[in-house]
C-alpha cells in the first residue's frame, strides 16, 4: 500500500509488497525490496538501495546527503540489506568519493531512536545500536556488535565482531572482536553475549586466554599476537587478524 500523500520520484524502483506511509518522500534512483514497510514522514534519499523486509519508523532519514564538507553532490550510495529495523529519527548518510562511495548496512540490524550512521560506514549483520548511539564517518562495525545508548565512535575506528560497548562510551581506537567495553576501557570478554550465540565453553575459554594475553600480561601488541598464534581456535585466529589490521591502535 502506498499512501496518496507520499511523494515518490519517477525513477524509483519499488517492488511489490512495499508499504509507504503518509507524507513520506522517496528520492531519485531509489530501489526498495519487497516486504519493506516505510512509515509516515520518512525520507529515503537519492541513490539508496534497500533490500527486503525492512521497517522504517516515522521521521527517520535514510540515505541523505552526508555532512562531509568535501561532498559536492556526487551520486554516492547508501546500501541496506534485509530485515533491518530503523526506529524513530534514525539518520543514515550516503558515502563519499574519498572512500568507496557508499555507506553499507548488512542484514537484521536493530537501530533504535536517534541513532546516527555517518558517511562511508560499513556495518555487518545482527547489529544493535541503542538510543542515541552514533558512528562518525568511515567506521567499520562487525557482526553481532551491540552499541549501548549514547555510545560514540570516532571516525575510522573498527569494532570487531561480537564486541559490546557500554552506555555513554566515547571510543577513539579500535575494539577487538569479543571484547566488552565499559567506561571507555576494556572490561573483559563479552562472555554472556557469546554464550547466548552458542559459543562452546572451549571456545570461550580460549578467548579468555587470548584476552589475558592482550590485556593482562603487560605484553606489547606484537608479543601478544605471537602468544595468541599458538592457539588453533578459529575465533582466536579471528582476533589475531583483527589485531594485525588495527591501524588506529586498539583500546587498551
Amino acid at each position: 500500500m502506498i499512501h496518496p500523500t507520499a511523494i515518490i520520484d519517477e525513477t524509483a524502483e519499488i517492488e511489490d509488497g512495499v508499504s509507504i506511509g503518509p507524507y513520506s518522500i522517496i528520492g531519485k534512483q531509489v530501489k526498495i525490496g519487497s516486504g519493506t514497510n516505510i512509515g509516515p514522514h520518512v525520507v529515503i534519499g537519492d541513490y539508496t538501495e534497500i533490500g527486503k523486509d525492512n521497517r522504517f519508523f516515522q521521521f527517520s532519514s535514510i540515505g541523505e546527503e552526508n555532512q562531509d564538507k568535501k561532498y559536492a553532490g556526487e551520486a554516492t550510495k547508501t546500501i541496506i540489506g534485509n530485515g533491518n529495523v530503523f526506529r524513530e529519527c534514525c539518520t543514515v548518510h550516503r558515502g563519499t568519493i574519498q572512500d568507496k562511495s557508499e555507506t553499507r548496512i548488512g542484514n537484521n540490524g536493530w537501530f533504535m531512536a536517534y541513532t546516527h550512521i555517518a558517511h562511508d560506514c560499513v556495518l555487518g549483520d545482527n547489529i544493535i545500536m541503542s538510543n542515541n548511539a552514533t558512528l562518525a564517518g568511515h567506521v567499520v562495525v562487525g557482526d553481532h556488535v551491540i552499541l549501548s545508548g549514547f555510545a560514540k565512535i570516532h571516525q575510522f575506528c573498527k569494532i570487531g565482531a561480537h564486541a559490546f560497548v557500554g552506555m555513554d562510551c566515547a571510543i577513539s581506537k579500535d575494539i577487538p572482536p569479543f571484547v566488552l567495553v565499559a567506561e571507555n576501557s576494556p572490561y573483559g570478554l563479552n562472555s554472556e553475549g557469546l554464550k547466548r550465540r552458542g559459543f562452546s565453553a572451549e571456545n570461550i575459554s580460549e578467548l579468555k586466554k587470548a584476552y589475558r594475553s592482550v590485556y593482562r600480561k603487560s605484553l606489547k601488541l606484537d608479543e601478544a599476537i605471537e602468544e595468541l598464534s599458538q592457539s588453533q581456535d578459529p575465533y582466536v585466529k579471528q582476533m589475531i587478524e583483527f589485531l594485525q589490521q588495527a591501524n588506529r591502535g586498539i583500546l587498551r
